[in-house]
């Protein structure tokens, strides 16, 4: 069964699986190399997790459950639709920089658990795309031109590869990130006073 209450030693057994199956790939890391990375005995592991599927299970999970905690514990403290976007696009690109390694994993690896596991953490993810699918559709009102979910979706795609390019070290900081992700999404790259941008112009 998994455990949600907090644990020192399974938060830092599921932090360090996230970064080694970043670094080698699910398929390519057995349990000695997480128990050499981790500083845990085999049988410190098997307390927590009965099988590496089921850590893969925990890593992913604790990380939707957590995304998806934040999101809406950051929606409580506004009513307004497009702040509530704002919201929630601030919250995911910052909780992602500072887990890249479970972004990764959460990218590559959505097809290598049991079909049981996988379908449970399908269900966090439409929960997920649910819940930003109704803000962008309370945001466009009658007038919607988009479609809530491809908007959701479209939105998600852009946000979700960072990990193959951000470097939280670099240049642009995480908070100045999701600040330009959040003015893109909601406003655009066209200035108030250009023209509209046409396809191939």
């Amino acid at each position: 069964m998994t455990t949600h209450q907090y644990d020192e030693r399974l938060h830092n057994l599921l932090r360090t699986a996230a970064d080694v199956f970043a670094e080698q790939g699910y398929h390519a890391t057995s349990m000695r190399d997480l128990a050499k990375a981790t500083g845990m005995s085999l049988a410190g592991m098997y307390y927590y997790v009965r099988c590496k599927d089921e850590l893969l299970y925990q890593v992913q999970e604790r990380c939707f459950l957590s995304v998806l905690e934040g999101a809406r514990r950051a929606l409580e403290a506004s009513t307004d639709p497009g702040d509530r976007i704002d919201r929630v696009i601030r919250h995911h690109v910052t909780f992602f920089t500072e887990h890249m390694s479970e972004m990764k994993v959460l990218s590559h690896e959505a097809d290598s658990l049991t079909k049981e596991r996988q379908d449970s953490i399908n269900q966090l993810k439409k929960e997920y795309v649910t819940l930003l699918a109704q803000l962008i559709g309370d945001a466009q009102g009658d007038a919607a031109k988009v479609d809530s979910h491809v908007a959701a979706y479209a939105l998600f795609g852009m946000m979700n590869w960072i990990y193959t390019w951000y470097d939280p070290a670099g240049r642009v900081k995480p908070a100045q990130l999701a600040e330009q992700f959040s003015e893109l999404f909601l406003q655009g790259i066209k200035s108030p006073t250009a023209p509209a941008l046409r396809h191939g112009g």
